[in-house]
């Protein structure tokens, strides 16, 4: 199976300091992939390249066999790969709609927004009840709601998401990741970046683990739950 995201080499610098250092890895089209590991493992900086943000230093990603790593952004969008950014940035004020409108701004075919809308108030029905609210005003949670349906807008082939359950209480936290798993039913691939581990890896197909900006580990999301290595690292397990 030929991959839709492939990772080759990357290497990310800020300044004269490597936070990624060659890592390799893939994702195909329609599993959950998860990256963990510790605060400044380079998991962020890693999605914020593939996303156009970041330059890298050297190495490639390729995104459904074109080459992205030297398109703007916008471009990055516009041909199928969202990002909902670690903090959820969202517009807090601007309206709950016109931020999820503005996820769609590098649609090239603006026709059926008003369908999207719906399929995201569906998802996150929150979101449809508020649509008029200033987001600023929500909380923690139904603000990852509305960063994960702003990244749907986009209609995505493989969603990004950026440690979606930080600072959420564990049952707005078990409501995200139950999220994931309906995105990946619905069709979407999604790359999950996430410090709880355990919650990562039960919904992923694959996972890598990253420490100090190198792929120490690799395997499916159940072996990587049952590694000892993992379990005392990432699992609060002795």
């Amino acid at each position: 199976m030929t991959a839709m995201l492939e990772v080759r080499d990357l290497e990310v610098a800020y300044g004269k300091i490597l936070a990624v250092k060659k890592i390799s890895f893939s994702v195909d089209q329609g599993q959950v992939v998860s990256l963990i590991g510790t605060n400044g493992a380079g998991k962020t900086t890693t999605l914020r390249t593939i996303s156009g943000l970041l330059r890298p230093s050297s190495g490639e990603v390729w995104f459904q066999g074109e080459r992205i790593d030297t398109m703007p952004a916008h471009d990055i969008v516009a041909r199928g790969l969202s990002h909902s950014p670690e903090g959820r940035r969202i517009f807090a004020k601007l309206s709950v709609e016109e931020n999820l409108l503005l996820g769609a701004f590098a649609r090239k075919d603006q026709g059926g927004i008003r369908t999207d809308l719906n399929a995201a108030y569906d998802l996150f029905p929150i979101l449809g009840e508020r649509r008029k609210q200033p987001a600023g005003t929500f909380s923690g949670g139904e603000q990852q709601m509305l960063a994960m349906g702003r990244a749907m807008m986009s209609r995505p082939k493989l969603m990004m998401l950026d440690e979606p359950s930080m600072g959420l209480s564990p049952i707005m936290m078990q409501r995200i990741m139950s999220t994931v798993t309906e995105l990946q039913r619905q069709g979407t691939t999604i790359l999950l970046v996430e410090q709880n581990a355990q919650a990562a890896l039960k919904r992923a197909d694959y996972g890598y683990v990253l420490e100090v900006g190198k792929i120490v580990l690799s395997g499916t999301g159940r072996d990587l739950l049952v590694n000892e290595d993992v379990r005392k690292a990432y699992l609060g397990e002795d």
